[in-house]
């Protein structure tokens, strides 16, 4: 799992937000039924493929061959942030494909949760820590593939500044397993009820 979660980290960050932002000057990126994809041009993933206009290819080779063929220029978007996925250019494209449908399906999953939450918000897929996120009211919310601190998926509150008490259960605020729909969004409630409350 935590192989596929790299790789389609690079992809996400090498192959849709660098070549966006030299070309468009964002890095923000959106979940799409079945995947990923920038949110001014047409590359995105679906499935196990990159697919742009009047093209797809499996997400496999280097990523450097595969921006070739997307007709993009690859890299990391310059000068906007310092914590990088860790993928380089010429490293080798390698993902299962269980794994890929279960961690895009978590995206959707944690996507229409936020969306139920708070309607009027925008969820982002930023890909410098390549998770899924609004911000309402100073408080961060979304839901993350895993990472280094937590491998596992999961979805977290992040207030922007630290709050205390039984809520807050991580370091940076408070993180819960990433289930279904329902069961988030009472999460984000609760995160928010908590924030308030402090």
């Amino acid at each position: 799992m935590s192989g596929t979660r790299h790789a389609l980290h690079g992809v996400a960050e090498l192959l849709l937000a660098g070549p966006q932002f030299r070309a468009a000057g964002t890095i923000r990126l959106r979940v799409v039924p079945s995947g990923f994809g920038q949110v001014s041009g047409s590359l995105r993933v679906s499935g196990t493929e990159l697919v742009w206009e009047g093209g797809r290819a499996p997400l496999r080779g280097t990523y450097r061959d595969l921006a070739a063929r997307a007709g993009v220029e690859p890299g990391v978007p310059e000068g906007v942030y310092s914590d990088h996925s860790g993928a380089a250019l010429d490293d080798e494209i390698v993902v299962d494909e269980a794994a890929t449908h279960l961690l895009l399906g978590w995206f959707g999953t944690g996507e229409r949760a936020l969306r139920a939450f708070a309607p009027e918000s925008e969820p982002v897929l930023w890909p410098e820590h390549f998770d899924l996120a609004i911000a309402r009211d100073e408080v961060n919310y979304g839901v993350s593939p895993g990472d280094a601190g937590h491998p596992e998926p999961y979805a977290y509150v992040g207030p922007w500044t630290p709050r205390s008490g039984p809520f807050w259960n991580a370091d940076f605020g408070a993180v819960h397993e990433l289930t279904d729909e329902a069961t988030l969004r009472t999460f984000f409630e609760a995160g928010s009820s908590a924030a308030r409350a402090w």
